[in-house]
């Protein structure tokens, strides 16, 4: 059972993946046999999912089609789920095409637009070690403001607040310079190696490290299977990853910031949640989805 003070509050997208692994090169205008499958998903979820399976103690606030509340609420076991479901836009959606290492997402975030910080309380946030946010986060319908709102009350309840930026791609859209100030005040930042190269414009591994511990206290780049490049304070550290067996990459780094995250509110040791998270991680990357 989770000690007090160790709970643990996602906060962001819940989505309906549809997973394709083509059985070889994708052909154009014809047929192309592959595997797929429909499975929850969505960033923050995932994480919470991945807590849920560890045996933390977690909540997850999110929004879905008001017909699937039922459905992914027993799609998330372990987790306090807080889903509100909307009457009009339907769940959000990825297909997520995979090809080896690498994948193709195409995304209809639906009932996300309307994620509202609102919906984590001041209730929830009391004796909460952690809120989790992901980038995604700021594409709802209250944008930068309800999230700098959201994170000043966390902030104000002795809350840390950890973010996964999610995609180098929404980083470029958004912008750089918006997507810092917007997170400005967070503790915690899990980057993968591309959104930390974009957001400090640099490119050795431990640079970006070390240039984003300047705005945030712990920073943690992912590498994949290099690894993770840990800073905090004057501290550059490498994490060596875990070793796997490929099956589908979708959802391996927000299973690392869910190891990462339970082994935090555990010891605040920068290193040893690194560890925990790098073998989390590996043990997503080995099955299709982005979930346990």
């Amino acid at each position: 059972m989770p000690e007090a003070g160790q709970r643990i509050v996602c906060f962001g997208d819940l989505i309906d993946d549809v997973v394709a692994v083509p059985q070889g090169p994708i052909r154009d205008d014809t047929d192309t046999e592959a595997s797929i499958r429909i499975l929850p998903g969505g960033s923050a979820a995932n994480t919470a999912a991945w807590l849920g399976s560890l045996g933390a103690d977690v909540d997850f606030v999110g929004i879905v089609g008001s017909a699937d509340v039922a459905r992914h609420e027993a799609s998330l076991p372990g987790v306090r789920a807080h889903l509100r479901g909307h009457a009009s836009e339907p769940t959000g959606t990825i297909v997520v095409v995979v090809q080896g290492q690498s994948r193709t997402m195409l995304t209809q975030r639906g009932a996300n637009r309307t994620l509202d910080p609102a919906d984590v309380t001041d209730a929830l946030l009391a004796d909460a070690a952690v809120l989790h946010l992901t980038g995604h986060v700021l594409l709802n319908d209250v944008g930068s403001a309800g999230i700098g709102q959201l994170i000043a009350r966390a902030t104000a309840a002795g809350v840390t607040v950890s973010v996964d930026p999610g995609s180098a791609g929404f980083i470029a859209d958004y912008g750089v310079e918006a997507f810092l100030e917007a997170f400005a005040g967070a503790s915690i930042l899990l980057p993968s190696l591309e959104e930390g190269s974009l957001l400090t414009g640099l490119a050795a591994p431990e640079a970006i490290a070390a240039a984003l511990a300047e705005t945030f206290d712990v920073v943690a780049l992912t590498m994949g299977m290099d690894g993770v490049i840990m800073a905090f304070g004057d501290t550059v550290e490498h994490v060596v990853a875990s070793h796997a067996e490929v099956v589908d990459p979708t959802g391996a780094g927000d299973a690392f910031a869910a190891g990462f995250l339970a082994e935090w509110v555990r010891t605040n040791d920068p290193i040893a949640s690194a560890m925990c998270g790098v073998l989390v991680g590996a043990r997503a990357v080995e099955t299709i989805g982005g979930r346990p």
